[in-house]
């Protein structure tokens, strides 16, 4: 089926504005989760390291003739600090891991007729064509309902961001289709593709192909379908075109009903 564009209504754009500063505001907390990973990521190793060297020192300083007791006493320090700078980044990582929505039955093309209406707002925007399409009988997915709506948004943002060749109208596709395991949501645009060496770090907490770009949309975003037990994986499209596709296990209830 296709949902064509609608005029909206004074309470659906009210409404889109409502939803917009939700996802808006799941977006500014997925970015900081996914920079306190990267954050500890780029970090730990290093002060692993200078725990390794200043323990190393100590041991050596503390040898039957040792050099200068002081130093020794300067190397315990540095190790006191560098352990407390590791559990320092633990504990901020685990305020962002903290957000543990309660997750519900959902129908992952409601899902996204829902955020249709701020999605063509950024397709006009854009001066993009938007299509949606779903397959009518879906199992339901387990998922935090906002979270979700913000991968989309994530991703359909991207696809309308994409060069196209010589200035044509961008256009997007989304489909919603499933197997018994599985509920996948695609969105394919018309741009250029990704080249290959840009689409093996693509995921990377801070690797960009924008000029302004924070690098951090699809890293949460991938982090967001990985809590959910999902996958989100990039290919081109043949004869141009890059399709982003979001993978979401079928409820536990939906695959009882299916056996």
């Amino acid at each position: 089926m296709s949902t064509p564009l609608k005029v909206m209504t004074g309470k659906q754009m009210q409404d889109s504005r409502v939803l917009l500063e939700q996802l808006l505001q799941v977006a500014r907390m997925s970015a900081l989760e996914e920079m306190a990973s990267g954050i500890a990521h780029e970090l730990n190793q290093p002060i692993g390291a200078i725990t390794t060297f200043a323990q190393a020192g100590q041991r050596m300083l503390e040898r039957p003739q040792p050099m200068v007791g002081e130093a020794a006493e300067v190397m315990r320090h540095i190790s006191n600090e560098a352990l407390n700078a590791g559990e320092g980044i633990r504990r901020i990582r685990s305020l962002f891991h903290g957000h543990h929505a309660e997750r519900t039955d959902c129908n992952l093309a409601d899902v996204v007729a829902e955020l249709m209406p701020v999605l063509e707002l950024l397709a006009v925007r854009s001066g993009a064509t938007l299509q949606f399409s779903s397959q009518r009988a879906l199992p339901s997915v387990a998922i935090d309902r906002l979270r979700i709506q913000h991968v989309l948004f994530a991703l359909v943002q991207n696809a309308l961001e994409a060069p196209t060749r010589n200035g044509e109208t961008p256009q997007v596709r989304i489909d919603v289709s499933s197997d018994r395991y599985n509920v996948r949501v695609t969105v394919e645009d018309s741009g250029l593709g990704i080249p290959d060496e840009a689409r093996e770090q693509l995921f990377r907490p801070f690797f960009t192909t924008k000029t302004h770009g924070t690098g951090l949309g699809l890293a949460s975003s991938r982090a967001v379908a990985e809590s959910h037990e999902g996958s989100l994986d990039v290919e081109n499209v043949a004869g141009g075109g890059t399709r982003f596709c979001l993978r979401l296990p079928a409820s536990a209830k939906a695959e009882e009903a299916d056996a």
